[in-house]
């Protein structure tokens, strides 16, 4: 296998620092572990960002995303870990994580976290007639 799953980050420099625009990823495929039962837990993830002066790299949020597969962990444990990595790596101006988790057990669950860089203001939104 050419591929193996990967926890280091890699980024590339922002293409225009000095604009605030929306990067959207959806990863429809993430799985990691019940820490309870062992099993296999499914989610759509939604990562949305204002990059500052990074941008993450999509092979390299690949092979990280893929490194879950075998963890156990709790949906908010994983969540907040995951976007708490990508902070790190990217140093962004405002960083969401929607993480959708399929039903199990006649539950479904989604966890929302969120990262503002202390010194970003969000836009105000432009209403058009």
């Amino acid at each position: 296998m050419a591929s193996q799953p990967n926890r280091q980050l890699e980024v590339f420099p922002n293409p225009q620092p000095a604009r605030d625009y929306t990067i959207r990823i959806r990863i429809p495929e993430f799985t990691c572990l019940c820490p309870k039962t062992g099993q296999p837990d499914f989610a759509t993830l939604l990562l949305e960002y204002i990059p500052a002066r990074q941008c993450v790299e999509l092979k390299s949020l690949k092979m990280y995303i893929w490194s879950f597969r075998d963890k156990g962990a709790f949906h908010e444990a994983v969540t907040n870990e995951i976007l708490s990595d990508l902070v790190a790596a990217t140093d962004p101006r405002f960083m969401r994580l929607t993480a959708s988790f399929n039903v199990r057990g006649g539950i479904d669950t989604t966890v929302i976290a969120e990262h503002r860089a202390p010194d970003w203001l969000a836009p105000v939104p432009v209403e058009l007639p």
